[in-house]
């Protein structure tokens, strides 16, 4: 692992970030997958969870129990099993294979009411966002603001679309949108301001199953573009993945 950049400072008084860059790219992710996959593996006494992000993996511990096995200072004690884990974790080599997910998507209509705006602004016609949409293959970097949401990277910049100005109070579950560099799933009902080119019929997240996110950090995600027939049948057919 490339140490060149390397923060780790606390977050409060229970919790310990450790930063590995300071933009979104490729290499970034995979030392933040690298590290995050050493800790699963190897947890310490005294550890909650640890959660990955972009360029972050935040280590939450339990200070009072560490205090009471004897530590009079838990960050200290934390910091430097942190440190010793980079320095493990550097040399160690790690093979991951990525899942494929194919996401079908209806785009356009009440499913995307947004396409023909990211259309006239990229100078596009709507046929050629989803042409270029569906042809990228895109990289889950992490799961954020609303439980099962996928933050994909590898959005062409041709389709690339600033958020809305006035954000939508319920956004259905489901919806495929665009923000910017960025392309993402609203696995909920949530309000949000992405620009919606089409909704998938996929149920993102369940939390009534023991793995309640369909997608995780590391999937590998590919759109398929459906009907509105085809939309309908799935959804009827959607029990749970």
């Amino acid at each position: 692992m490339n140490l060149d950049y390397l923060q780790i400072y606390p977050l409060g008084d229970a919790a310990i970030v450790v930063q590995f860059g300071d933009d979104i790219n490729l290499a970034t992710y995979t030392r933040v997958q690298n590290f995050a996959h050493y800790l699963e593996c190897h947890p310490f006494t005294g550890l909650i969870e640890y959660v990955p992000a972009y360029t972050t993996v935040t280590i939450y511990y339990n200070p009072v129990a560490l205090s009471r096995q004897g530590r009079q200072d838990p960050y200290a004690h934390v910091l430097i099993i942190l440190q010793n884990a980079l320095l493990l974790c550097s040399v160690a080599t790690q093979t991951y294979t990525s899942r494929e997910v194919i996401i079908p998507v209806c785009y356009g209509g009440d499913y995307g009411p947004d396409l023909a705006f990211v259309a006239r602004h990229n100078q596009l016609t709507p046929e050629e966002v989803i042409s270029v949409h569906t042809s990228g293959s895109y990289q889950v970097y992490m799961i954020g603001f609303a439980p099962g949401f996928p933050y994909l990277g590898g959005l062409d910049e041709q389709i690339a679309t600033p958020r809305k100005e006035t954000p939508r109070a319920v956004i259905p579950a489901g919806s495929v949108g665009i923000a910017g560099k960025q392309t993402g799933i609203y696995s909920i009902e949530t309000p949000g301001g992405w620009q919606l080119i089409g909704r998938t019929p996929l149920l993102l997240f369940n939390p009534s199953i023991k793995q309640p996110s369909l997608l995780q950090a590391g999937d590998r995600v590919k759109f398929a573009a459906i009907t509105p027939k085809e939309f309908l049948q799935r959804k009827e057919q959607q029990h749970e993945y």
